[in-house]
């Protein structure tokens, strides 16, 4: 799971800004702050650069508290 829409959120960035920064489509982007899609590592990297945070900000834990 990604964290990447929440993100967005609090930035006040909109996923039609980060799609157009990563160069990909607004549905690939939706699909990943939807959680439909996973992007790739190198992916994350990118995106957590445009966002200026790091790569573990973007991640939520799946463990059960």
């Amino acid at each position: 799971m990604n964290r990447i829409k929440l993100i967005l959120k609090e930035q006040g960035r909109s996923q039609t800004w980060l799609a157009g920064k990563l160069g990909m489509s607004k549905v690939t982007v939706t699909n990943y702050c939807s959680n439909r899609n996973q992007p790739k590592v190198e992916t994350l990297y990118d995106i957590a650069r445009l966002l200026g945070v790091d790569v573990p900000d973007l991640l939520e834990s799946v463990e059960k508290k």
